[in-house]
Order: C-alpha cells, then sequence, then structure tokens
C-alpha cells in the first residue's frame, strides 16, 4: 500500500521532471514531508490538447457515481490486479491515468504476527529524482457545492527486492520512457498493464522515526535516518 509519502520539490521542478507544459495557475505548494490522504496534492495528466498539464486533486478517489464522499476514505489505494474490472476504477483505468509526483513515500514494517510493533520506513530513488507512481483520477460531482471535484488514487502492486523485506505491497512505480504510454488514451489492442508490476526503478529504503506516523508531524526530520533515537546526516540536503 502507499498510505503517506513525501514532497519537497517546486512546482517547477515537478513540472520539468515530468515534462508538463502546462502548471495550474492556483498550484500553491509548500513542502510537506508527510504527505497525507485528503489533503490536495499535484498530478500530472494529460490536458485536453494531449499536453500534460501539472494540476492539484484530492488524494482519495471518489467514483464519478458516488452519492457522497465517503469512498475517498478507503480509495488512496487500488490493487492493480483488479483497476481494469472493478467498477469503481475501470472507467478511470479506461480514460483517467495521471502520474503521482513524490520524493520518497513512506511504509511500516511489522515486527510482530500482529503488527503492534512497526518500524517506519522510507524509500526512495537511489539517484533522488522525482517518483512517477501509477494513478487514476476521477471527477465528481459534490451535491453541497454543485461543483466538480477531482480526486485520484494510487496503484499498488507486489513489492520488489527492496520492498519484500518491509511490506507486500509497494506503489506502481513507472520509469520516464514508461510516462507517455501510461497518461495517453488507452490502445485496447495494448493496454498498460504490463506496467504494473514491481518497481524496476533503483530504490533505497531507510528507517526513519517513528513519529512519522502521526500525521500532525509534516517535519523535514521525518525523511532523515533514524536508529536508535539518533537522527543521523540528511540523505536530501
Amino acid at each position: 500500500m502507499c498510505g503517506r509519502y513525501g514532497l519537497k520539490s517546486d512546482k517547477q521542478k515537478m513540472a520539468d521532471e515530468f515534462h508538463a507544459k502546462k502548471v495550474r495557475p492556483k498550484v500553491v505548494l509548500a513542502p510537506n514531508y508527510n504527505v497525507a490522504p485528503s489533503l490536495h496534492l499535484p498530478v500530472v495528466r494529460l490536458d485536453e490538447e494531449g499536453d500534460r498539464e501539472l494540476t492539484l486533486m484530492r488524494w482519495g478517489l471518489i467514483p464519478f457515481y458516488s452519492k457522497d464522499d465517503k469512498a475517498a476514505n478507503k480509495m488512496t489505494n487500488a490493487r492493480a490486479e483488479t483497476v481494469a474490472t472493478l467498477p469503481a476504477y475501470r472507467e478511470a483505468f479506461r480514460k483517467r491515468r495521471c502520474i503521482v509526483p513524490a520524493d520518497w513515500f513512506y511504509e511500516w514494517q511489522g515486527l510482530d504476527p500482529q503488527r503492534k510493533k512497526t518500524q517506519s520506513w522510507a524509500i526512495a530513488r537511489k539517484d533522488r529524482r522525482l517518483l512517477g507512481m501509477a494513478g487514476l483520477w476521477e471527477s465528481w460531482n459534490d451535491p453541497a457545492t454543485r461543483q466538480p471535484l477531482e480526486t485520484y488514487t494510487i496503484l499498488t502492486t507486489d513489492p520488489n527486492e527492496v520492498m519484500e523485506p518491509i511490506h507486500m505491497r509497494m506503489p506502481v512505480i513507472l520509469r520516464p520512457e514508461e510516462y507517455q504510454r501510461w497518461l495517453e488514451p488507452l490502445d485496447s489492442a495494448r493496454p498498460p498493464t504490463d506496467l504494473l508490476r514491481p518497481s524496476l526503478v533503483a530504490l533505497e529504503a531507510w528507517k526513519v522515526d517513528p513519529k512519522v506516523g502521526n500525521v500532525r508531524n509534516t517535519g523535514p526530520e521525518l525523511c532523515e535516518p533514524w536508529a536508535d533515537d539518533l537522527p543521523t546526516p540528511s540523505l536530501f540536503g
């Protein structure tokens, strides 16, 4: 799964990394070292003209047919194995795929069978470039405001060799050469299901402070290497 991640890059760096020609004027960002569901966060998608744009959406997908927004709490992640067939995701998989930028993501390793004790980990690309996580987005008409609300979910898959000792799932991480195929309209003869596999991007994982488990903690110390309660030098500078 992917229930929390970090985003310290500014919008220009994200636009450059994902070759987004357009940045929505309302995209105003501050670094967040402990991004949580329900926040409005940057995603990359194709606009009506087929150009990549960086825009904000709320994390937690609400299917277009929903009567309220309660589904969002349960739909921050979607299993890659079923997105093409489940009613909540299949239309978005066909028409509304996106990329979710992140500098790193967090995961919790169970230290006992009941997971009463856990160890927090941060995972990033070895080269520290932005991660491009595969996502789906949806537009939902809020009956209260009568305004459209755009939301997204992050796809997850089986772990690779870095993640396997930590957790049984991981976000789908795309390689830069796969971004366009993931974003462009579905080719029924060649759907991008082959991209929904354990990461081929070189990753690095390190232990972080347990305080990351509290969403109220958002400071830069959360992503620093942690051992025996003593922080070590910064990995992100």
